[in-house]
């Protein structure tokens, strides 16, 4: 009898270890890129990077004299620039933010395997 409560407790225990490690590095994976992604759309709704990118050669406000076309460019380059900087910063602190998330079990382990100093 002892026997088969022994097995069942290791079993347990390694099902709920792979459920927690499935929860924490799959599930949150998931839910933490569809939050980023929902995120940056927001952020693109006031950046409009694709949209500036389709017309940078065009003139500004339909503005076909040629201070239309000197104004157009140069500012919608500056905006395209600033965008893809935003989107860069925005992108490297997710990543870093995740990669800190995927470390914390990492760190609690090698915390409680070494002896306190």
């Amino acid at each position: 009898m002892t026997d088969t409560a022994l097995i069942y407790v290791v079993e347990r225990f390694f099902y709920r270890l792979i459920e927690f490690l499935r929860h924490w590095y799959v599930k949150s994976g998931r839910l933490y890129s569809n939050f980023v992604l929902n995120q940056l759309e927001r952020l693109d709704y006031y950046l409009a990077w694709k949209i500036t990118a389709q017309h940078l050669f065009e003139p500004l406000y339909k503005d076909y004299s040629f201070i239309g076309y000197a104004l157009g460019f140069p500012l919608r380059l500056i905006r395209l620039v600033v965008a893809s900087v935003v989107y860069a910063v925005v992108i490297c602190f997710a990543i870093a933010v995740y990669l800190l998330w995927l470390l914390i079990p990492v760190y609690l382990i090698f915390k409680a395997i070494t002896p306190l100093v």
